[in-house]
């Protein structure tokens, strides 16, 4: 199923695929011949892509379901893995600015595999994060990370901010 969005500004009809996520009225502009999507947390327009589609839309369900404080996240965190700079998607902090959560964000057409979960588990072995959420816009997991035991252990659900 796909879902219409268009603004006045560009008069043109974009097809992005519907998401297991509620829908918000997203912002949307057309520059030049790119499409580009407002990101509520960097506080700009950027380009819309499948994989933007679904991070807009889980920070949306973040905030505004969950309780999530926008003022708490950041999205394209740089980070640096063994000599390498890496930028995970989104990442959420504890008021005193200490990372708390990584999500991982793939495309609606994008399988959930175990390659997806290695590639987060990478991001973390720098952050050091209580939980990781991965999400296509359609599939969504969640796990919390046991360190004493050296795994992770899946959620039924997102958690609630305030329960983190």
């Amino acid at each position: 199923m796909l879902i219409f969005a268009f603004t006045c500004k560009c008069m043109k009809i974009l097809e992005m695929q519907q998401l297991n996520l509620p829908t918000y009225k997203a912002k949307i502009i057309k520059n030049g011949s790119e499409l580009k999507i407002f990101d509520v947390l960097r506080q700009k327009y950027v380009a819309l892509t499948p994989e933007e589609w679904v991070r807009q839309n889980f920070i949306h369900f973040l905030v505004n379901y969950k309780g999530y404080n926008p003022t708490l996240m950041a999205n394209e965190v740089g980070i640096c893995l063994n000599g390498v700079k890496k930028r995970c998607d989104s990442v959420l902090y504890t008021k005193g600015l200490v990372p708390r959560l990584i999500i991982e964000y793939k495309r609606p057409d994008v399988e959930i595999t175990q390659k997806v979960f290695d590639q987060i588990c990478r991001y973390n072995m720098v952050l050091r994060v209580d939980y990781l959420i991965v999400s296509n816009g359609i599939s969504h997991y969640c796990c919390k990370m046991d360190y004493e035991r050296q795994q992770y252990v899946f959620l039924e659900d997102i958690p609630d901010y305030k329960d983190l």
